[in-house]
């Protein structure tokens, strides 16, 4: 004969219980995800967390170069008359962002809104007036003195 300890009531407790430490425990050991940068053609929307990030701080200055020749991984098709929209979390936009266009600063001072639009066209000319068919794009986080966090995404011209 058998003798249940605990009434069934009393077991899914005991169960749930187990299941929302466990659950805790899992979500505790994972890092906080970086903030997401967004970059919407159209309606084809692409987002990324940051290649490199600090948790707001600046990143260490032996990093910066590595980190803004990093490769994207996230494309977005662009015809030249597109708009292409960038967006970031607001956190990113107090501090303030801009523009790299192919490992190159594109803008001298930091944007402090979450969302602008650019014509497609610009991101396809070289500096001596030839056209590319590709083109990457970092969203990098700086107050102007100090990097925080850099997104990369691939810009490919369609026709």
């Amino acid at each position: 004969m058998t003798v249940a300890f605990f009434s069934g009531k009393g077991r899914r407790i005991g169960v749930a219980l187990g299941a929302v430490s466990a659950g805790l425990l899992v979500l505790s050991a994972c890092d906080k995800p970086t903030p997401l940068a967004t970059v919407t053609v159209g309606d084809n929307s692409v987002s990324a967390e940051a290649s490199c990030y600090n948790d707001g701080k600046a990143l260490k200055e032996s990093e910066i170069q590595g980190c803004l020749n990093k490769k994207a991984e996230k494309t977005v098709k662009v015809a030249m008359d597109d708009k292409v929209r960038f967006g970031v979390d607001p956190d990113v936009a107090d501090n303030g962002w801009t523009l790299f266009i192919n490992g190159q600063q594109a803008e001298q001072e930091p944007y402090k809104k979450t969302y602008r639009s650019i014509p497609g066209s610009a991101f396809f000319s070289s500096q001596t007036g030839e056209t590319t068919n590709s083109t990457e794009i970092s969203i990098v986080e700086t107050d102007g003195k100090k990097l925080t966090g850099i997104w990369h995404f691939k810009l490919e011209k369609t026709d």
